[in-house]
């Protein structure tokens, strides 16, 4: 194609730098907002990786990734990230489901065996072992 024009399109009317100024200045706002959601804080803080089954995530694939808060309080928001733990949303949905669940008063464990409390105590003769010594 003869004579066509193959760099950026200029604007019509030139440049307007006071709605390119505004336009920055609103993209920043927003960037910073997003930064401080406990999601963005998390995933700068823990690795990219499912707590629960180990699934590796990396910036294609990053939506698949949530922030499951620990005690199920999406107000608890420490900013040291204690509270949260990254999960496939496979994981999340289950962990949810398990909770929910648990709150309704259904066993979470249908089908494993029950597991006795350990009664033994493996310090139990150690004064009477130091006193001989």
């Amino acid at each position: 194609m003869a004579g066509a024009n193959t760099g950026p399109r200029k604007p019509a009317g030139g440049l307007n730098s006071k709605k390119l100024d505004d336009l920055v200045a609103k993209v920043h706002k927003e960037r910073d907002a997003r930064l401080a959601g406990y999601r963005e804080q998390s995933l700068r803080i823990h690795p990219w990786i499912c707590a629960r089954c180990g699934r590796t995530f990396t910036r294609e694939n990053l939506q698949e990734l949530t922030v499951h808060h620990k005690d199920h309080n999406h107000d608890n928001n420490p900013s040291d990230g204690s509270n949260w733990e990254n999960l496939c949303v496979y994981c999340h949905d289950n962990e949810h489901q398990r909770y929910a669940h648990l709150v309704q008063g259904y066993d979470v464990n249908i089908g494993a065996e029950k597991k006795a409390a350990a009664t033994h105590n493996p310090f139990a003769g150690l004064k009477d072992m130091l006193k001989n010594k």
